[in-house]
């Protein structure tokens, strides 16, 4: 699991391999079973988290009791609960497993602590959330823009793996669309 951190640092730091190694030698990882929830939606994180086995689900429970998924987490993502805009900084989100999962956990409060003594971690950081973020941007003004099936179809182009990965009522709500329209374009889909 170590050289996957490795493999992904290398992509993201210009550090030397001595102190990728330090950095990943320090590093906690931990194993979480299938419906663990990571956080909660209305708690304050403390932890970020780097996936190296597994699938994580970020979702919001709205007004009317409804759950509402906005991301899956996988191999090789970050999960960084972005809330410091907000004043109390509790999380909009409950990020809950839906796998078991491996797991790089990082300490909010210590991040200063390493950010100072491996002073290239913090652009390597700023490096992959950016990445990260512009992907998200990306992948919004083009869910805004397209039809459900499309939606569907750059599903199936961009995460495949998530078809098998997750329950199809969680993907229909991820995908913006109800169970069942996810169960008429797949049988469309399947005729082509």
């Amino acid at each position: 699991m170590r050289k996957i951190l490795m493999k992904y640092m290398t992509k993201y730091s210009t550090l030397s391999e001595e102190q990728q190694q330090a950095i990943v030698e320090g590093i906690q990882i931990e194993e979480f079973k299938k419906g663990t929830i990571l956080l909660r939606q209305g708690d304050v994180p403390t932890k970020c988290y780097f996936v190296l086995k597994g699938c994580i689900r970020q979702y919001a429970v709205d007004e009317t009791g409804k759950e509402v998924t906005s991301n899956f987490y996988t191999e090789e993502q970050s999960i960084s609960n972005i809330n410091r805009h907000k004043q109390d900084k509790s999380s909009s989100y409950t990020f809950s497993c839906l796998e078991d999962c491996t797991l790089v956990v990082g300490d909010l409060v210590t991040e200063k602590d390493m950010y100072h003594k491996y002073t290239q971690l913090e652009a390597m950081t700023r490096k992959m959330i950016e990445h990260s973020f512009g992907e998200m941007q990306d992948e919004l003004a083009s869910f805004i823009a397209s039809t459900p099936e499309e939606r569907y179809k750059s599903l199936l182009q961009k995460r495949p793996y998530l078809v098998d990965r997750v329950p199809q009522h969680q993907l229909a709500s991820y995908l913006g669309i109800t169970p069942e329209s996810l169960s008429r374009i797949k049988k469309r889909i399947n005729k082509c």
